[in-house]
């Protein structure tokens, strides 16, 4: 998946899934000053074997054979060419312990977590992260998905920040269902 041109400015923006080629290219922005190399995105995730990794070398590990196995995890996008930000969006049952809201008679598979984001400093508040919210909602609705769901947070929270803030996602036609925990509020989107 392809956008281009961005919003604004002149640089190029891309939007691609993570799959085997691009390790190298969310190795790099993991592993980049300030970059999420002390949690791979593994939070929710468990390993084949049912264990949940806490140090950053099998979360990385894991991470890159889940990616390799072609299992789903997220997007990246580009600017220029340069990896820039990723968000995590996948089926929820491929997530565990992450909380969200089961309507009755509701295909499982049906629902997609968008669960965190990270944006290098070099490109915060430029609209990447609105741009992930749309390529992620696009992505699940191209893969099966019916209801996106998200678990922002308000954004004076002190935590789950990577989670992404409330008004960010009610101005995407997010909507309110419920809460995940003491912090993180579950919000929907139906994808038509």
């Amino acid at each position: 998946m392809t956008v281009t041109p961005p919003t604004s400015g002149s640089d190029a923006v891309e939007v691609r899934e993570v799959d085997a080629a691009r390790w190298l290219d969310f190795e790099l922005l993991f592993e980049s000053r300030g970059g999420p190399k002390w949690c791979w995105c593994r939070m929710w995730r468990r390993d084949a074997d049912g264990r949940m990794p806490h140090d950053p070398v099998h979360m990385k590990e894991s991470m890159r054979q889940r990616i390799a196995g072609g299992g789903r995890v997220g997007l990246l996008a580009y600017v220029d060419g340069e990896p820039a930000a990723w968000c995590s969006v996948a089926p929820r049952e491929t997530f565990v312990g992450l909380g969200g809201v089961e309507e009755p008679g509701e295909n499982p598979a049906a629902v997609w977590s968008l669960t965190c984001f990270y944006v290098r400093n070099a490109f915060r508040h430029s609209g990447l992260m609105d741009r992930l919210i749309e390529e992620a909602a696009r992505h699940a609705r191209e893969n099966g998905a019916e209801v996106i769901e998200a678990y922002p947070v308000p954004p004076d929270g002190p935590s789950y920040r990577f989670c992404g803030f409330i008004p960010v996602f009610a101005a995407h036609g997010f909507s309110e269902v419920g809460r995940a925990g003491k912090r993180r509020h579950v919000m929907r989107r139906v994808l038509g």
